[in-house]
């Protein structure tokens, strides 16, 4: 983009994200699930789950991320750490879309393994998925892409783990976008004063997140000469990115919530 263009593409997104970005943003959203917790760790799962689910309708995706949280007795880390065998049976009828039983089930798995004896525990302090993304990071990373490819590894380790839940945890090496686990890790890294996203996690810096791309913000992004990408992949959201760090180099991500907003409102 040539230094003209850039500054009025800069002021109106900027305009934009003053009006977006605040508290009552998050009632319509599916950020609004983890927002019903204070405990870390219940943030952190209902935020994932949240995530994950967050395709198609969000009246549909929040309903649905409220009957889950429902089933886990309202509770998210206290059930994932402390449920018996026969508590799993509720879950046997719950499904979003294409993701089933088994998906659940391995999820419940995964994140019970994690929180309890996982790997990437710290070795002192409170228990924390942020080390499942972190420990495939080095610190001169650009960005997240290292991270989003070691938490697949790690989330499909265990012995049996479902080949067909592969398809709802993207990787940067399908050239997936990976607009979900980007959107949850903007939730959990950045922070500002306005209390959308949490700020948790301090090992990734808001500077190496990762434009959620999907096909919403992309269309936004072309109208407004942000992306030459027809498709909303990998390579899409790191060229995003770049540009948006000539807006904001330190926190370049808080233009998604501008850029999804102008995209679902079909204000642009």
């Amino acid at each position: 983009m040539k230094k003209n263009e850039v500054i009025s593409v800069k002021k109106f997104l900027d305009q934009k994200l003053k009006e977006y970005n605040q508290y009552s943003f998050i009632e319509k959203d599916p950020i609004s699930i983890p927002h019903r917790f204070t405990l870390k760790q219940d943030i952190e799962i209902a935020g994932f789950f949240a995530a994950i689910f967050a395709w198609g309708n969000r009246t549909t995706i929040i309903n649905k991320c409220n009957e889950l949280i429902s089933l886990m007795d309202d509770s998210p880390y206290d059930f994932i750490v402390h449920h018996k065998e026969k508590e799993l049976k509720k879950f046997l009828h719950f499904k979003h879309r294409t993701f089933n039983t088994t998906d659940l089930l391995h999820f419940i798995r995964m994140l019970r393994y994690h929180y309890t004896k996982g790997h990437y525990l710290r070795a002192s302090g409170e228990p924390s998925l942020e080390t499942a993304f972190t420990h495939s990071m080095k610190k001169k990373d650009a960005d997240v892409g290292n991270a989003i490819r070691g938490f697949h590894e790690y989330f499909f380790s265990l012995e049996d783990s479902p080949s067909r839940t592969k398809k709802h945890i993207s990787t940067p090496e399908n050239n997936s976008s990976c607009k979900r686990l980007n959107m949850f890790l903007r939730w959990m890294v950045r922070k500002d004063q306005f209390g959308v996203d949490f700020g948790l996690w301090k090992s990734i810096k808001p500077s190496q997140l990762v434009c959620p791309l999907d096909v919403h913000v992309q269309r936004v992004a072309q109208k407004l000469k942000l992306s030459e990408g027809e498709k909303a992949d990998w390579k899409s959201a790191l060229a995003l990115t770049k540009i948006l760090k000539q807006f904001d180099p330190m926190d370049p991500i808080k233009y998604d919530i501008a850029l999804f907003s102008l995209g679902a409102s079909k204000s642009l």
